[in-house]
């Protein structure tokens, strides 16, 4: 598993950049703070350089040194990174001392192309059949604990989709939208974080707060917008929500939580947690204006966070061929200077190997990075629309039937001894059970009354506001028939 690199050239031997911090005065000398700070060694990590400690493993909590020693490390890695093209390409010598680094100057006049030629590889653990590939085997180490947990919510969302998709079409609630296909991205992200983790989430991460104890009644109170709903029915159908568990009301407009994201990651920074953000968006989102000043955002201000995009394929109706001209989402990363990946998003084990990772990096260097996760929406985009409009059944079949990551991952599982017919057989008759007591609970439950409307945004009302409620109060007085019944007045 490689993130990618921020920089084209950064295989720079350590001894270059040991002479160069010696010249400059850093890293030697008996005048030198860097020396004499505990556990500070370098050592070259292929896509850059890390704090190390005396066992070479990434540690340091962040401090009020870490701007600075990075600023000055980059300086000298900058320096030596021009010094070392130079010399290996024998490219012209005179270059400009520019802000953010040393720029070379050459006679040849190149334009960067617009596509790197090869497409950036995308990281497995598992093949198609569930059988681990050698050489990534060794890096995932789940238990068998975590594993069953993992495929158990991963049938219990896809359940609970299922189901709730079907009151949605019998008219007992408004909207929903399901997570068919994408069961993996949900649940061995949410597996791979911590519960002190924050996360903001697009519309389609349900299953990031069921693993985290979102009970179905939860779900079906907020489906149905009774008083037991967290957000007091004043939310859309699956707009969750939960201080409890660290996650984000969902609001609807796209990638607004990107850089709203940030701040609560830069929050977590000034107050040093050992913590980090992450938040979701789709291939669709990053044509938004509010992905890109999210990303640049968090690089600038280093943000301990990881923005996941689920690369599903499809914007609704907007194919990603005609969503962006790019290599997908990962390449984007570099541009803004965020260490990235590309990810199979059908892959448990990778997805959970990758978010794992890529937290300890978010936190230990103090640093946004990127995953994208190449999935596919298999259902409709929500219940508003007709997904065999414009796109073809059999593609859809063969994304639900042969590349299921529930099927994938349940080998896996299976081999290992962790899993059966039996307990599979007990855990959807539970699931189906729960799921149906769960939904006739929540539609016998009384829904909040009218007041509930004005209240916990003012401690005191203002005079307009008062002003509706009176306006709305008359209103369905003299019209009681064109209100619902079942809500207090």
């Amino acid at each position: 598993m490689r993130f990618g690199s921020l920089r084209s050239r950064s295989s720079i031997h350590g001894h270059y950049l040991k002479r160069k911090l010696s010249l400059m005065g850093i890293g030697s000398g008996e005048g030198s703070s860097l020396r004499n700070s505990p556990s500070f060694q370098y050592k070259s990590a292929g896509a850059g350089w890390s704090h190390l400690d005396e066992d070479h493993c990434i540690c340091g909590k962040p401090n009020a040194n870490l701007s600075l020693w990075r600023f000055t490390f980059n300086r000298a890695q900058s320096q030596l990174h021009y010094q070392y093209v130079n010399e290996d390409d024998h490219d012209d010598q005179q270059g400009l001392d520019f802000p953010g680094g040393r720029v070379t100057f050459t006679s040849e006049m190149r334009f960067i192309s617009e596509s790197a030629g090869k497409r950036v590889s995308c990281y497995r653990v598992l093949d198609d059949d569930g059988d681990p590939i050698m050489k990534s085997s060794v890096e995932v180490q789940v238990t068998k604990e975590i594993a069953t947990k993992m495929y158990s919510d991963m049938v219990t969302l896809q359940m609970m989709d299922t189901m709730l998709y079907e009151a949605q079409r019998q008219g007992r609630i408004s909207f929903y939208v399901t997570t068919m296909g994408e069961e993996a991205t949900n649940i061995a992200s949410a597996a791979a974080l911590s519960s002190d983790d924050i996360v903001l989430p697009q519309y389609r991460e349900p299953g990031v707060v069921l693993w985290r104890g979102f009970t179905m009644q939860d779900f079906a109170n907020q489906c149905f917008g009774n008083k037991s709903d967290y957000g007091k029915g004043r939310q859309m159908p699956i707009h969750y929500g939960s201080n409890k568990h660290n996650y984000f009301t969902v609001s609807s407009p796209i990638s607004t939580q990107l850089p709203q994201a940030v701040g609560v990651a830069y929050s977590l920074k000034m107050d040093k947690r050992d913590a980090c953000v992450v938040t979701f968006f789709g291939d669709g989102g990053s044509s938004e204006g509010d992905c890109h000043a999210g990303l640049n955002f968090a690089a600038v201000m280093e943000a301990p966070m990881i923005f996941i995009c689920r690369n599903n394929g499809w914007a609704i109706g907007t194919p990603i061929q005609e969503q962006f001209r790019s290599d997908g989402i990962v390449v984007k990363g570099q541009a803004y200077g965020i260490r990235s990946i590309r990810v199979d998003g059908n892959d448990a084990l990778a997805v959970y190997s990758a978010i794992r990772q890529a937290r300890e990096m978010a936190i230990t260097e103090q640093r946004p990075i990127l995953v994208e996760v190449l999935t596919y929406r298999v259902g409709h985009h929500s219940t508003s629309d007709d997904s065999t409009k414009y796109r073809a059944s059999n593609e859809i079949e063969y994304w639900k039937k042969e590349r299921s990551p529930l099927n994938r991952f349940r080998k896996w599982v299976e081999r290992n001894g962790w899993w059966n017919d039996t307990a599979d057989s007990e855990l959807r008759n539970s699931v189906k059970k729960l799921l149906l007591q769960a939904i006739q609970a929540a539609e016998k439950t009384e829904k909040p009354p009218l007041a509930e409307l004005f209240t916990d945004v003012y401690d005191e009302p203002p005079e307009n506001l008062k002003e509706q409620e009176k306006l709305l109060r008359e209103t369905t007085g003299k019209h009681p028939q064109d209100y619902p019944s079942e809500v207090p007045i």
